[in-house]
């Protein structure tokens, strides 16, 4: 905790500053660290892949779905009002549309998830329960990361998977945003209007550092899972077996053994 506890430190030396620059002072050294995790450098690179693509997906999905059903259920708290902007921002029924063209009308029951994603998510309902204030950390660097990356990071995906049209690319798109600086702008000046006393606000400083923590565990497990994939995968063809098994069969069944592994080391899954 040396890291929260000194950014913590120094921001709030500054007290009258907004509480969206002191986010992003409290989190730049985690900030670039995950841009460093291997999945982000893939993107980074146009290297990103399908299966790491669906994937991604799959664990936004689950943590989407528990953020913005917070957010729904805290609309009227004063620390989430100022920030609810349901319209412009939500994200589930965008990736609904993206597994779906992926996986089928029965993407639900393909869905793969690693232990890291569950804690992500069981931190979210946690905090919902019982401290919504602290959902401003995760819904900006969420909403306003994917909204200020979301066009370039979409051309990427597009280009490195071969996607010849805009399906499976729906996250990406934000049609309620006619103008993203301006919507950001406009975020922020909300955000900075909730009222926090000075341990609250430290306390949404942390959870702004977790927020990246988790997300940084998100794409080690995930990159770990397609490891996993990738060695099986590659077992099976040394083998030249007789009998051919579907791609996506070997794929479910790796990434299933995988998650299983990780179950049993977490005792149970936790996000």
């Amino acid at each position: 905790m040396e890291t929260v506890n000194s950014a913590r430190k120094d921001d709030m030396q500054n007290p009258g500053s907004d509480l969206s620059e002191q986010i992003k002072a409290a989190t730049k050294e985690i900030h670039v660290r995950a841009e460093n995790t291997q999945l982000m450098l893939s993107y980074q690179k146009g290297q990103i892949t399908l299966p790491q693509y669906k994937l991604l997906l799959c664990s936004l999905y689950e943590i989407y779905k528990a953020l913005e059903e917070e957010m729904d259920r805290n609309a009227s708290h004063p620390g989430v009002a100022p920030i609810y902007f349901p319209q412009e921002l939500a994200r589930l029924e965008t990736l609904e549309r993206d597994l779906e063209h992926f996986f089928g009308q029965e993407w639900r029951k393909r869905v793969i998830i690693p232990a890291a994603t569950h804690r992500y998510t069981q931190r979210l309902r946690k905090i919902g329960e019982g401290n919504p204030k602290l959902l401003v950390a995760h819904a900006y660097t969420r909403y306003l990361g994917d909204l200020s990356g979301g066009q370039i990071l979409g051309k990427i995906t597009q280009k490195s998977i071969g996607l010849s049209s805009g399906e499976g690319l729906s996250f990406f798109s934000f049609p309620g945003v006619s103008s993203p600086n301006r919507f950001k702008q406009l975020y922020r000046s909300r955000m900075n209007s909730i009222e926090l006393t000075k341990e609250e606000r430290e306390g949404v400083l942390e959870e702004a550092i977790m927020a990246f923590e988790l997300n940084i565990q998100v794409f080690n497990d995930l990159q770990k899972m397609l490891s996993v994939t990738e060695e099986a995968y590659g077992d099976q063809e040394k083998a030249k077996t007789p009998a051919i098994i579907p791609s996506l069969s070997i794929v479910q069944l790796s990434l299933g053994i995988c998650v299983a592994l990780a179950t049993v080391g977490m005792g149970i899954y936790v996000f």
